[in-house]
């Protein structure tokens, strides 16, 4: 890494964040002048100058870290497994949180969707709407959901929910700048009917209060609206990224499916 990676990546960033100079540096509590130089390549910023630049402007842990190394100095933020030692308090909290859920579905999932940790609710879900996953299987839920062959089969109002979806994805892509979201985000663009969904126009019917997911499975309708909950002041990478999304009913069909599941009823019977 030189010098000059720094520069770019600062004014990358700068740009990103839609500042001027002049904004940024009022921001920081620095001259116009230093930021300047900074962005040039002309002036050589100490560690503390990445870090204060950094926080200004919102930059994640894991690219605060990359802009370190880009002015030659080490990581500062680490990124732990979610199974280590250190971090059993923090997984103690995502297991009760994801109990207190049930029976609805809750999931824990990375920065890119990939499945970290789910409860009953969710696998019960799961289950019924495609099968049983084997064991280890890794699962992307973005991918689950905009791909043609996983859960749009049975989500009665894909287009809205993939549309929506997709352009949450984009806007991560733009908030933390990696080419690991921009790879995830091209990768569901390519899925068939993406582009159109991304383009539909809004329904003409008055919108609710938030859209929900309808699924639709036999005689087994379920229709569910989601919360994402993060980590307050996170001061890890993984913890930073990781996301909690929990599933709640939307009508008392809903529920009743869901409570028979817990207690081991039939779907199709509790329907009948």
């Amino acid at each position: 890494m030189s010098q000059h990676d720094f520069a770019a990546s600062l004014r990358r960033w700068r740009q990103r964040r839609g500042f001027s100079q002049l904004e940024l540096a009022g921001r920081a509590g620095i001259s116009q002048r230093h930021l300047s130089f900074l962005e040039l390549g002309r002036a050589a910023p100490s560690r503390d100058m990445v870090m204060r630049l950094a926080t200004t402007l919102d930059v994640p842990l894991r690219q605060q870290n990359a802009l370190l190394v880009a002015a030659g100095f080490a990581p500062v933020w680490r990124q732990t497994d979610l199974a280590a030692p250190e971090l059993n308090h923090i997984r103690d909290a995502l297991d009760f949180m994801l109990a207190q859920q049930e029976p609805f579905p809750a999931v824990a999932v990375d920065r890119h969707w990939n499945l970290l940790l789910a409860n009953s609710g969710a696998t019960r879900m799961v289950e019924f709407l495609v099968g049983p996953l084997a064991p280890g299987t890794s699962v992307n839920l973005a991918d689950a959901l905009v791909a043609p062959d996983v859960l749009r089969p049975y989500l009665t109002n894909w287009t809205e929910v993939a549309g929506f979806f997709v352009r949450s994805v984009e806007a991560d892509a733009a908030a933390d700048g990696t080419a690991a979201t921009a790879k995830l985000l091209e990768r569901l663009r390519a899925y068939d009917g993406v582009e159109a969904a991304i383009g539909a126009p809004p329904s003409i019917s008055p919108p609710g209060p938030v859209l929900p997911m309808q699924f639709r499975k036999g005689n087994v309708r379920l229709q569910l609206f989601t919360t994402i909950a993060t980590l307050g002041i996170p001061q890890d990478i993984t913890l930073q990224e990781l996301r909690i999304e929990s599933f709640f009913p939307m009508d008392d069909e809903t529920m009743r499916v869901f409570r028979g599941w817990s207690e081991g009823s039939d779907a199709n019977a509790i329907q009948s």
